[in-house]
């Protein structure tokens, strides 16, 4: 359902955009959809909710696939671009409580209760946060999710990202935001993909009018640490991106699947260019998979440097091996 949201909002600006275009809407399903057993980071393939699609793609059965950015592997595979990063939603994961506990927060929930997530990352840093909780795993699409929680009486609270929550309509459900001092969220978290094949000029050019500037920074940015850490589902990597006046400011950090271990800094670079005219042999140019034409170039280029260096950082202050026992960890 949140899936199909997603991409009649995406439709709706494009139609908006080319009321003389006649979009049609296939709904497909996805090894990630069907495997509801197992943890995400157990599965081990990088390309869980996009494989199938991308196989469309390939085959001309589709022009353009919306996806979550967070599910997107920071490299795509050959002949595929993201061409468009639309205007993020609020990135913060949310608290939805059981009835029972209903107007409290996670510090005011009984000792021992249990909260529900299935990511490693928000599990590593709530589990220090709050070591009077218990954390377990919980799959599923959202409407799964929420059902489980009410339903039943396993799950003291769940975690899931605001974004998805307000997308659905059920952001009264929200009982608390957590905020970036308490838990980082995840690279691309809250902003939404339009991936396309990278030689279609005309669709390229179509959807890159859905491009909002300051999304596409700080998600390259994000993108970029991810991707120089070797980060995946597999290990706890969070980030928190700020721009405000020409500076965008990264947080990034690892963490050790309990929480006890990890390391986070901030850098930031500047990112205020004017657009250039950048026709010819670099027109196309992609950064962490993102080709976003009506984005200063130069700006791009700081913003994918601004999340290589951090990721440099933490590597030299020990994050391999932080992130290395968390992947043995993960495995066994």
């Amino acid at each position: 359902q949140l899936a199909r949201i997603q991409t009649d909002s995406v439709v709706e600006m494009l139609r908006e955009l080319y009321p003389d275009l006649r979009f049609e809407i296939v709904a497909m399903s996805t090894t990630g959809d069907k495997i509801l057993d197992t943890a995400l980071s157990k599965i081990g393939e990088k390309s869980l909710f996009t494989k199938e699609l991308e196989n469309a793609l390939e085959r001309n059965e589709v022009d353009l696939v919306v996806h979550s950015l967070k599910d997107l592997p920071t490299s795509l595979p050959p002949g595929f671009t993201i061409g468009a990063v639309c205007k993020r939603e609020n990135p913060l994961d949310a608290v939805v409580f059981h009835p029972k506990n209903c107007g409290k927060t996670l510090s005011l929930l009984p000792e021992k209760s249990v909260i529900g997530t299935s990511s490693l990352r928000r599990a590593a840093q709530l589990k220090k946060k709050f070591p009077q909780l218990e954390f377990r795993d919980i799959r599923g699409n959202l409407n799964t999710r929420l059902k489980k929680l009410d339903e039943k009486e396993d799950f003291g609270a769940i975690i899931l990202a605001a974004a998805g929550l307000k997308r659905m309509g059920w952001e009264n459900r929200i009982g608390q935001l957590l905020s970036p001092e308490d838990c980082l969220y995840a690279v691309g978290q809250g902003a939404l993909a339009v991936e396309v094949r990278a030689k279609d000029q005309e669709i390229l050019n179509m959807v890159s009018a859905l491009h909002d500037a300051d999304t596409v920074l700080r998600c390259i940015a994000e993108r970029a640490f991810m991707k120089r850490l070797e980060g995946g589902c597999s290990v706890p990597v969070a980030v928190n991106t700020v721009l405000k006046d020409g500076q965008l400011y990264l947080t990034g950090a690892v963490y050790s699947l309990d929480g006890s271990d990890s390391l986070k800094e901030t850098m930031q670079t500047g990112v205020n260019y004017p657009q250039q005219n950048e026709d010819g042999p670099n027109d196309d140019v992609q950064h962490v998979g993102i080709t976003a034409k009506n984005v200063p170039g130069q700006a791009q280029e700081a913003a994918e440097s601004l999340g290589v260096e951090l990721a440099s950082l933490l590597l030299s202050k020990g994050a391999k091996h932080i992130l290395s026992v968390a992947r043995q960890l993960n495995d066994a």
